[in-house]
């Protein structure tokens, strides 16, 4: 099948399939006329990158995952291994995003948000960007 018809059965962008080619993660074959022909494998391992990117994975770990996906020696603890590191880095992540909202919440409900030009959110970042630059 062509790109248009991969992309549509990949759910991912002609764009994407051309750049996961362009990196290495996937290799079409090429018809005489040199257009890429997508097989259904081809789309297999098309839709598997686009769940792993989906769930955050990056690219060099897609391409980590593809491999072990591709190696039917593979230990599952090494697949186990790379997942849970990335879950590691997800829930430190959301550590960091609650920390933030947290602080930024208490910057909003302590601004009054009226007329006045007194404001304790650019009192914060001032205070904050003068402490980085040494002041």
């Amino acid at each position: 099948m062509n790109i248009g018809a991969a992309a549509t059965e990949s759910g991912l962008p002609a764009k994407t399939i051309r750049y996961y080619e362009e990196i290495g993660l996937i290799n079409p074959d090429r018809g005489e006329n040199s257009y890429r022909d997508y097989s259904d494998q081809h789309v297999h391992k098309l839709r598997f990158l686009q769940r792993a990117r989906s769930l955050g994975f990056s690219i060099d770990e897609c391409r980590q995952l593809m491999s072990l996906y591709e190696d039917d020696s593979r230990a599952s603890a090494d697949v186990k291994f790379l997942a849970n590191k990335h879950l590691e880095e997800i829930e430190q992540k959301i550590a960091e995003l609650a920390s933030m909202r947290d602080v930024l919440k208490n910057l909003v409900n302590s601004c009054h948000g009226d007329a006045r030009a007194e404001c304790p959110i650019l009192d914060d970042l001032a205070r904050t960007g003068a402490k980085l630059h040494g002041n």
